[in-house]
């Protein structure tokens, strides 16, 4: 899970960054509307990854 969530991110980040290379306008439109799609799958991928490491951790201490 932690390798989808990592994944989920670098999504998310080119999502957010995305418009700001683009050089054709209908292309930077339709990403730059895809803003708030960018913001949550970075959220969702640094949970899942969050998520996993703590589980990971749980395993390690519990036995």
């Amino acid at each position: 899970m932690f390798e989808r969530g990592i994944l989920v991110a670098l999504i998310g980040i080119a999502i957010i960054v995305g418009p700001r290379f683009l050089q054709s306008s209908r292309f930077y439109e339709m990403v730059a509307g895809a803003q708030v799609v960018g913001w949550f799958a970075l959220v969702l991928g640094i949970a899942l990854a969050a998520v996993d490491l703590i589980q990971r951790a749980k395993k390690k201490r519990g036995g």
